[in-house]
């Protein structure tokens, strides 16, 4: 494992080596919070490497599919150990890379481990069930077999969870894997496969090829060797996946996002409900499918609430990631802080009236970072295009409601449905938002944000395909039922 000394050259992972690209191109990775820093560059891959790596998976999906299940997990358990040793450095290339602050991402690549343990164990679990005949003679079951090769498509705002919870699962059950990451988190994803190789993993059994989403990411869709692809990013994206898959029979499956409503009730603990609401909006600088985005209030408690709330996002501190007392980091990159602060001024220009922040960050020491200040609006109207679109940025935006039954309107009324919550002391609020709240993961007196990773994670309407990732349910994607009849 490379220990972080100087600006490194990292190469793509294919059939077991490290490999330069075809084309002898490298991209720079850079530091959001300081944008002369360079932490290491990245390869620009062409077809040709894809190729090679969907070739080196192929040629290792024979062997693998063929070890026991407990085989495959005993490699997901060596893995989880390399991993954990590697956590700090892992943890410190994450915050360097993407901004989140080193707590987050320290606990971030724990989850990585944890997940790997989870599914190492799964490989001990029944894939079949025996199924009555109606021929006294016969034995009928079902078997899950694996697809073959996974196409694995991440994004950079969680570079080692989302990663492992895509190919740990597809490994476990007899696929293997080639793994395009975000390009802007790609020098994490090196250090992820440098714990590949450390546990010794068959070669060829996970690729990682970085590169340009417009040339890996469309051809792992597009390539006929490749029989399954899960993707997580935007919903823009992530329909142009899914119509590229189903043009040519393979499997998909897609995580594309939310705009996550919190539900504050007349009668919530409302000091609890700020806090969640700031941890499930703002937290990994609002840079979560799963952050809190709309936050729809009863009329009763709306001014003691955006009291509290103003007063708790004043007591913030933003910062480089890597420094001690950062609450909230820098966006992760340029483009994406300016599509935030795009945003802001759309909010502004919809009448939407803004009660804090709005700004970039400029304070000496965070002039070179893509810093943008936490931001609360109210005054905002469903129609409003920051009530609708998923900003993926540290903003918040109020709309106050009279009663229950308008707030699950509102909450409603988006083409989304990931995420939600609500916050109420009645058990009655509580059973009309879990039976009446469309979204595929529903959370009471907690933040939107987060899903342990033994439960089901996905959502309704526009946020996925409708499959789910992590825990057990992992298993429907990642594998195929084979029914079997046999007679003596």
């Amino acid at each position: 494992m490379s220990v972080h000394t100087q600006a490194q050259t990292y190469q793509n992972y294919i059939g077991g080596e490290w490999r330069p690209s075809a084309s002898n191109q490298v991209e720079a990775s850079i530091n959001p919070a300081n944008r002369h820093e360079v932490v290491g560059y990245v390869q620009k891959s062409s077809a040709e490497d894809l190729n090679q790596a969907v070739e080196a998976a192929r040629s290792a999906q024979t062997a693998w599919r063929k070890l026991s299940g407990p085989a495959r997990g005993e490699y997901l358990y060596r893995l989880a150990d390399v991993l954990e040793r590697h956590l700090d450095d892992i943890a410190a290339t994450m915050t360097r890379e993407m901004g989140k602050t080193l707590p987050e991402a320290k606990g971030e690549t724990a989850r990585g481990v944890a997940i790997l343990r989870y599914y190492a164990g799964e490989g001990m679990r029944k894939i079949g069930d025996v199924i009555p005949s109606t021929d006294s003679e016969g034995l009928m079951f079902t078997s899950r077999v694996p697809l073959g090769v996974v196409g694995v498509i991440t994004p950079w705002n969680f570079p080692v969870a989302i990663p492992i919870w895509k190919i740990a699962p597809a490994i476990v059950y007899g696929n293997t894997v080639v793994f395009k990451p975000a390009q802007e988190t790609a020098v994490t994803a090196a250090k992820l496969m440098e714990c590949v190789d450390e546990a010794g993993l068959p070669p060829g059994v996970v690729n990682m090829v970085t590169g340009a989403g417009s040339v890996i990411g469309q051809g792992i869709v597009d390539h006929p060797g490749i029989a399954a692809v899960t993707f997580t990013g935007s919903d823009q994206v992530g329909k142009q996946v899914g119509l590229g898959a189903l043009a040519r029979g393979a499997k998909y499956q897609l995580e594309m996002g939310g705009k996550n409503p919190v539900i504050v009730a007349a009668d919530a603990d409302l000091d609890l409900a700020v806090e969640a609401t700031v941890s499930g909006g703002l937290r990994s600088t609002g840079q979560k499918c799963t952050a809190t985005s709309r936050v729809i209030v009863q009329s009763a408690v709306y001014d003691v609430f955006k009291q509290k709330l103003l007063e708790r996002v004043a007591a913030l501190k933003v910062g480089d990631g890597l420094a001690p007392d950062t609450w909230m980091g820098p966006c992760a990159s340029e483009r994406q802080m300016q599509t935030v602060l795009g945003y802001i001024q759309k909010g502004l220009e919809e009448g939407a009236v803004l009660l804090c922040g709005g700004k970039r960050v400029t304070a000496p020491g965070l002039e070179h970072g893509f810093y943008v200040e936490p931001t609360v609006f109210e005054n905002v109207t469903p129609d409003m295009t920051i009530a609708r679109e998923e900003i993926f940025g540290p903003v918040l935006a109020l709309i106050k409601v009279d009663t229950l039954q308008e707030a699950l309107q509102v909450a409603n009324d988006s083409r989304f449905g990931l995420s939600a919550s609500i916050f109420t002391r009645d058990i009655g609020n509580m059973l009309a938002f879990i039976r009446d709240m469309d979204a595929g993961m529903v959370r009471i007196n907690a933040e939107s944000a987060g899903v342990e990773l033994q439960a089901p994670f996905g959502g309704m309407k526009q946020s996925s395909s409708h499959s789910r990732e992590q825990g057990q349910a992992a298993i429907e994607f990642f594998t195929a039922i084979k029914t079997v009849f046999v007679k003596g």
